[in-house]
């Protein structure tokens, strides 16, 4: 355990930087932060991508609406990229471009904080509180799901939070470089959280062929009636049922999955909104605020389409006849 110096109490390894296992270049630690206020259609994320051993960061910060679905058109968006590593503790730290992290119940509680360094126009003030514990793929990844609860500030109009999100964190080697991710053709992220007590989330990925090859389950859970169980890995799928015409963006999406317990989930998706943006330079991502139905539950979530960089060209020339 270590000690955050701010509270004085201690953190777990996992909220704190992992050391590098090698001196590769890019070795990669991330700390993603996902939320919303629903009821106005507005999403919004901060995603730092740490490089020990090259001692930068990238910061990025975005937020979005029905309002645009691009950096350069949603409420607010920006990612810096090499930015210096500050010399602080993973679960007490500021980076230049005005994000602020602080571990404040082992695995269970942060507070989150954004204030952009440009003009103010973006300022995120947020506790996150787990609904369960983390849900752990390997040695070098966790997602859990939890309640955010503060305020989102953007321009002169400030939005209160109480909604459910997620938060992912991932340590190890990830280069930028090659045509697929992670070896697959595409990948997907899904997830809604109707309450304390029934949520799922589901990590796909494809390694077929094809123009939109099927993603299979290789990770996950399903929270229902407070009982939570892992997802079996290649007992599942993810299916986009509907994409748009103009982007390729899906706006339909079908989970099917099986957990350890031999409980069945199906859930579909409606998307409400939707960001495309390059969170780091070989994952390109359409992000959507979507309303999942699974059972008789209806929970809020998101849904990700993730690609690299060559395959999402790939795709989208096929998508939209331009081959």
């Amino acid at each position: 355990m270590s000690t955050n110096p701010s509270t004085g109490t201690a953190t777990h390894p996992d909220d704190e930087f992992h050391p590098p296992t090698s001196d590769d270049p890019y070795w990669t630690e991330t700390c993603w932060f996902t939320f919303a206020a629903p009821e106005h259609k507005l999403s919004g994320q901060l995603y730092p991508f740490f490089r020990p051993n090259q001692k930068i960061t990238s910061g990025g910060a975005f937020f979005w609406d029905t309002g645009g679905d691009q950096i350069w058109n949603c409420r607010y968006a920006k990612n810096f990229w090499h930015l210096p590593l500050p010399d602080q503790p993973l679960s007490d730290i500021e980076l230049p471009n005005g994000i602020r992290y602080q571990a404040i119940e082992p695995l269970k509680q942060y507070r989150i904080r954004f204030l952009c360094q440009d003009d103010g126009e973006a300022e995120v003030d947020l506790t996150f509180t787990a609904v369960c514990p983390p849900n752990y793929l390997g040695d070098g990844h966790l997602d859990q799901p939890g309640r955010y609860q503060g305020t989102i500030r953007l321009g002169d109009d400030t939005y209160e939070v109480d909604a459910y999100g997620m938060r992912d964190r991932s340590w190890g080697p990830r280069s930028q470089f090659g045509a697929t991710l992670h070896g697959a053709v595409r990948g997907g992220y899904s997830y809604a959280t109707a309450s304390d007590t029934d949520g799922f989330h589901a990590l796909t990925m494809a390694y077929g062929e094809g123009d939109d090859p099927d993603c299979t389950v290789i990770h996950g859970y399903y929270l229902r009636d407070g009982e939570y169980s892992r997802l079996v890995p290649g007992q599942g799928r993810r299916d986009v049922l509907e994409r748009d015409p103009g982007t390729g963006a899906p706006t339909v999406v079908r989970i099917e999955a099986v957990d350890e317990s031999g409980r069945e989930l199906v859930a579909t998706s409606r998307s409400v909104n939707r960001i495309g943006v390059h969170l780091n330079p070989n994952l390109w991502t359409w992000n959507c605020l979507s309303e999942w139905t699974f059972g008789e539950t209806v929970g809020w979530g998101e849904d990700h389409d993730n690609w690299s960089a060559a395959g999402y060209r790939r795709f989208v020339r096929g998508h939209l006849g331009l081959d």
